[in-house]
């Protein structure tokens, strides 16, 4: 522990010459909030700057938040301020009294400029990137490669995401990642597959939290990715539809609608689809006590159906109070056939049988999930407020399987298997937060909440026996699994001049119990936990902040984590759960420098990670048959660096850039075998955007992933591209997209695994995808592909 007590000092010494920034001139602070004139909305992005009396020039300038809100500082005594937004009339403000250095210009009105709207759609730019004090934006909307991805696809172009083929997320190299909706657990990221009745017409943004404070759960100890989804509130009748269709059969319509009056907003999204996912596989199991090889060759599919349909409203009881009551319904019809062709080769390398094994599977997942909300605005200050609400989710799965064994020479393979599963999954969440701001410089949040999560997995194996089925009683059980997570909160903010800073800390109680109702097997566990946070800025220029946090978080293993029964799609490699498995515990630094320089923005962190008890997963081999488990497995040490930067040399053409590097100490053991070891990984990004004429948008994705080295084998290094076209048509109203995902065909998932007793070789490639767009806003809306900048 030298090593953290090392990073944490330079931590504290790093906060410590922060503090040392402080100026001790006499600045003038401005603040006061942007709103609409029209519908009262605030306006996120709005510029207000600084000019000098006399000259004209700027003296300082900034942009509001997403409420709206500005705060920024100046060292002039004779100035005044002017507030601007693309498709609004500019308001210039010299009249304003100073109070102790302090200008609160309140709310200032901006009024829609109606020669200006029909260039808004055009040529409004928000930044692809935002990045706040513990987390970054990325604005889906404007990346044309999206175009009818589902939000799994969409994952994979969001800066430090990685997405592999089996649907696997991780964040800066991890999979201990929280995927939220809406700042919320949902049924939906249940499992990675259900994100694809989310489709990218759907997504306002995307937010990564590297490092949480204490007012979100401490699941996750990666951190965490927030997918909002549109919710218009403008008045009048607003929507929008979107087409899209595409090979492999990839086919999808979305339909955004909203009515707001002066008492009621009605919202709803719709959208509904089908696609098939294609995916080879090849797999060779080398049993090195036996000397006998099993080659496997193999293409299988996913076949699914998907309906989703989010529907509430808002009820205004009056300007301060207001209530809101949403439903989702999203529902999956699956086919998954398969068809896979194995021989087996003796010691001396002579073919001792071939047989085939098909496949046949389908299943039935609905799912809901309502919430009941309301939130309390206080009239002594407009931050001050009480959020409370009432989630529940459901998801339930009925799937039935026939797998077929026919031998094609050699020893007699023909057998016959039936599987069953029936899965309910029940979660209720409450929670309550309450913000209290007790001067313009100190304000804290505190709050609570209680998760109960009820799952049940029945689950049957039977093998055809002298023309009848009959079941296998050691593959078959029910599986019980019970948690409920209690947690409370408390943070405090100071925010003086250019610095601020904000600790917190989290209580959670755990309770955790799973039983194999047919044996009998029970496992009961209980704890609780401290999650200590804090973050901290300096804004020393303009031009240049820095930023340092400190985060404790926890992964608690999940229900297909912790569930033993076997997969067997394919009975030579298979996975199963540990019901025994211990959560993860990490403690994670980060120290961030975030430069402006004039048509260039820069962000550069330096990251820190270390976890207790991580969770890895263990392959052993009898007879060429791999099982592969998750086990707890000692510690891993991650030191890493990551550089964002966004670079326009000309208005026609910008780059993002995306690179992240880290290296990594991993000290272990289990059943007496060592897993000590060091290794790196690094990936990077590259999104290049070029507006062409006729209101023509190119965009080309380069991604690379290097390899890497786990506790059994070695992970290849990948590189892919993305290609996307976009034309605007009908006066910015309607869009047509083009995008190409995995241009060359290159993105697959390859792993080589090498131990005393066995060695194996994996790969899976599911190959390029074409899809073709279209989308249309009506009524006040925009296009889905982009709102203008406005609130949504």
């Amino acid at each position: 522990m030298n090593h953290l007590k090392t990073f944490s000092t330079i931590l504290i010494l790093g906060l410590t010459l922060l503090l040392s920034f402080t100026s001790a001139a006499q600045n003038t602070q401005i603040k006061g909030q942007v709103v609409e004139e029209n519908s009262k909305q605030p306006l996120a992005f709005a510029t207000v700057a600084i000019l000098d009396s006399s000259t004209n020039k700027a003296l300082s300038g900034s942009i509001t938040d997403d409420n709206g809100k500005f705060n920024l500082d100046t060292e002039a005594s004779d100035f005044y301020v002017q507030v601007s937004y693309m498709g609004f009339v500019s308001k210039t403000i010299k009249q304003f009294e100073v109070k102790k250095n302090k200008v609160n210009l309140g709310i200032v009105l901006l009024a829609e400029d109606a020669e200006q709207l029909n260039e808004v759609v055009v040529q409004a730019e928000v930044s692809r990137n935002e990045f706040k004090l513990d987390k970054r934006v990325f604005n889906v909307g404007k990346d044309i490669s999206n175009t009818g991805a589902s939000a799994l696809e969409v994952l994979s172009n969001v800066p430090s995401v990685s997405v592999n083929i089996e649907g696997a997320i991780s964040l800066r190299g991890s999979q201990g990642v929280q995927v939220l909706i809406n700042g919320k657990p949902s049924i939906l990221t249940e499992d990675s597959g259900s994100l694809g009745s989310i489709t990218s017409d759907m997504i306002e943004k995307i937010e990564v939290i590297t490092n949480p404070s204490a007012k979100y759960e401490a699941e996750g100890t990666s951190g965490i990715i927030n997918i909002i989804i549109k919710k218009e509130e403008r008045k009048g009748v607003n929507g929008s539809v979107s087409l899209n269709t595409g090979v492999p059969d990839n086919h999808s319509v979305g339909v955004s609608l909203n009515k707001r009056s002066e008492k009621f907003n009605l919202f709803t999204q719709i959208g509904l689809g089908r696609r098939s996912r294609p995916q080879d596989n090849e797999n060779i199991n080398e049993d090195l006590i036996n000397n006998t090889t099993l080659y496997n060759i193999g293409e299988e599919y996913r076949n699914e159906k998907f309906y989703t349909i989010t529907l509430g409203t808002d009820y205004y009881l009056n300007d301060d109070n207001v209530f809101t009551l949403s439903g989702n319904y999203a529902f999956e019809d699956e086919d998954q056939p398969s068809d896979n062709n194995f021989q087996l080769f003796d010691v001396n390398n002579n073919l001792d049988s071939e047989w085939s094994r098909t496949e046949v599977t389908e299943a039935a997942n609905p799912k809901w999930q309502y919430e009941l909300q309301y939130k309390r605005d206080f009239k002594d200050h407009e931050d001050h407020d009480l959020l409370i609400s009432a989630t529940g989710r459901s998801f339930s799965k009925d799937q039935n399987s026939l797998f077929v064994d026919e031998t094609i020479s050699g020893s007699d393979r023909d057998a016959t298997q039936k599987t069953r599963t029936d899965f309910g999954e029940n979660t209720f969440t409450f929670k309550l937060d309450y913000t209290k701001p007790f001067s313009d410089k100190w304000s804290m949040e505190t709050g609570a909440q209680y998760v109960l999560n009820d799952v049940s997995n029945d689950f049957e194996v039977q093998n055809l026996i002298n023309g009848d089925f009959e079941t296998d009683f050691g593959l078959t059980n029910v599986f019980e699994f019970n948690q409920n997570v209690l947690g409370v909160y408390a943070t405090a903010a100071f925010q003086s001049g250019n610095w601020g800073v904000k600790p917190g800390l989290r209580m959670e109680y755990t309770e955790v119990s799973t039983l194999l109702v047919n044996t009998d097997e029970a496992n009961d566990q209980d704890y609780t936990n401290l999650f200590p946070s804090i973050h901290t800025s300096y804004k020393i220029s303009d031009a240049v902040s820095l930023q340092a946090g400190y985060s404790n978080r926890i992964y608690r293993p999940r229900l297909w984590d912790l569930n033993p029964f076997f997969n067997i799609r394919n009975n030579f490699n298979i996975r199963q759960g540990n019901p025994d498995l211990q959560p993860e515990f990490t403690d994670s630094y980060e120290i961030t420098s975030i430069f402006d320089i004039g048509k260039t923005s820069l962000n550069f962190g330096l990251f820190h990670r270390y976890t207790n008890e991580v969770i890895e997963r263990v392959s052993t081999s009898v007879d060429n048959v791999i099982v592969t488990r998750p086990e707890n497995i000692g510690t891993n040490s991650t030191v890493g660096i990551e550089f964002n930067t966004k670079y326009t040399p000309v208005r026609w053409l910008s780059f993002n850039v995306d690179f992240n590097y880290n290296r990594f100490s991993r000290v272990g053991s289990f059943e007496s075998t060592v897993f000590d070891f060091k290794g790196n990984q690094w990936n990077y990004k590259i999104l290049a955007k070029l507006k062409l004429p006729a209101d023509i948008d190119f965009e080309a994705t380069s991604n690379y992933n290097s390899g890497y080295q786990t506790i059994q084998s070695d992970v290849s290094s990948i590189s892919f591209l993305d290609l996307g076209l976009r034309k605007k048509i009908l006066k910015g109203k309607g869009v047509v997209n083009m995008s190409v995902r995995d241009v060359f065909a290159s993105r697959y998932s390859e792993t080589v695994t090498i131990q005393d007793d066995f060695e194996a070789y994996n790969r899976s490639q599911r190959g390029r995808f074409i899809t073709f767009g279209f989308s249309y806003g009506f009524g006040k809306g925009d296009a889905m592909e982009y709102s203008g900048g406005r609130r949504h």
